[in-house]
Parts: C-alpha cells; structure tokens; sequence
C-alpha cells in the first residue's frame, strides 16, 4: 500500500520543516515547495504527465507566498485534469476580512482556511482528514456516472411510415 501524499507551500523555514516533521510522523509523503513559482511548474509537470509519484490528495496553501500566491496556486490546481479532485487548505498568519476570505476561497474553490498557529498536532490530523473526507465525497457527488453496459441487446425501432392525410378538401380544391 502507498503512503497518502500531502502537498505544502509555506515559506516560513520554521512552520515547512514542522509540518513535514508531522507528515512523517503521520506516515504521509510529503511534497515541499517554499515558493508559488516552483509548485506551479511541479503542477505544469504532472500535467504532461512527467511525475510519476503519488499525487497529493491534500494542499495546504499559504497565502502569501513569493512569485505565485497561494491563491493562485490552488486556483491552477482546480484547472488541472490531475490535481483538481486534491483538497485544498489556505494557511495565513494574516488576518483577512470577511471579503478576502471570500475571495480567495472562490478563487480556489478550497476547502477550508486556517490560521496560524496551526492547531496541536491531534486536533489537526482530525480537521484536515475531515477536510480530506469532505472534499472525496463532494468529488464523488459531482461525478457523472458512466452507464452500465447493457446485456439486453438494442431493439430496432419499426420503421418510419408517413401518416396517412385525413384532411378535408378545401373549398378551392373542389372547384
């Protein structure tokens, strides 16, 4: 069985080596980026199918970040045919408005933002498997199913035949 893979992009020295700490801990892969440039061309990568490893099933995002925002990293994992089903967790020592909030979750379409501090390490495991939980069974919910193949072979339809005229003469015609 393979690890669960986890992505972060955080540029604090202190909180990256933390929350890789507790991956391992975890017993989850992690996948680092200190800044939104090199997790967009890691995205760019696995869309042209040039990584092979586990991809994450969670991102956790801070949002402010240098070259690419976190933002906007989470909104280029949404337009990704490979990352788009990954849930999606805005981190920020910045408090936002109400209105930023708002706007960065929809850019993303995430899941959850959290403040630092973090949570102790229990009390975040529990919050983002849930996070994790959540955004499967969305995911399951918006899938479309593929229909069933059919044993009863297909009828063929009876063929067309026009309906026969049961209008009356117009007067003109009788002339």
């Amino acid at each position: 069985m393979t690890l669960p893979t986890w992505m972060v992009v955080e540029d604090e020295p202190d909180i990256y080596d933390v929350l890789l700490a507790m991956f391992e801990i975890w017993g989850i892969e992690g996948v680092a980026f200190v800044d939104g440039a090199e997790a967009v061309s890691w995205i760019e990568e696995v869309d042209q199918n040039a990584i092979s490893a586990e991809l994450p099933e969670l991102a956790l995002l801070d949002t402010r970040v240098p070259e690419v925002t976190g933002p906007a990293i989470g909104e280029r994992m949404r337009k990704s045919p490979r990352l788009r089903d990954s849930a999606i967790v805005f981190i920020t020592a910045y408090r936002l408005t109400p209105q930023e909030e708002d706007a960065i979750m929809k850019q993303a379409q995430a899941d959850a933002l959290m403040y630092k501090p973090l949570p102790a390490m229990p009390e975040l495991r529990a919050k983002l498997n849930a996070i994790i939980s959540a955004r499967k069974a969305k995911n399951a919910a918006n899938a479309v199913p593929t229909p069933a193949p059919s044993s009863v072979p297909p009828v063929n339809p009876a063929p067309s035949v026009p309906p026969a005229s049961t209008s009356a003469p117009t007067p003109a015609a009788q002339e």
